[in-house]
């Protein structure tokens, strides 16, 4: 997708619209194209904001949003359960069959992330220091 354009265009391309030239005649000026000259001079008469949109779906939606609930208090009663192991949990509690990765997408968007601990290192050594990891 492309990137939008920047604030200066937009607001150089209203600044010549409100001099009395044409959609299409600032686009060309500023070396945009016509179809967005266009939609810009529209928004102008509109009275509407030239800040590009927001883009991506709205924040809440999909298949896990109402299911929150759940995912928080399953990974608060067992922090270390792997995303195969919640998938189950969520097809046994909910009836809902979702993809590991869309479980990682939520979490992450809940705030929880996955950091490696030392203690589950299987060489036993930390590799900041190289020095063994105490067990206990």
């Amino acid at each position: 997708m492309p990137k939008p354009l920047s604030s200066d265009i937009r607001h150089r391309f209203q600044r010549l619209y409100e001099q009395g030239l044409s959609g299409r005649e600032a686009a060309r000026r500023l070396l945009i194209s016509a179809s967005s000259g266009s939609r810009l001079s529209r928004r102008i008469k509109k009275g509407e904001s030239l800040e590009p949109a927001r883009d991506g779906r709205k924040p809440g939606t999909g298949k896990l949003a109402p299911h929150h609930d759940i995912l928080i208090e399953i990974v608060t009663q067992d922090p270390d359960i792997t995303l195969h192991e919640l998938r189950d949990a969520l097809e046994m509690a909910r009836d809902l069959r979702v993809t590991v990765s869309a479980i990682d997408q939520a979490l992450r968007r809940l705030g929880y992330t996955f950091k490696k601990r030392a203690s589950l290192r299987m060489n036993g050594e930390n590799r900041a220091s190289g020095a063994p990891v105490p067990s206990g």
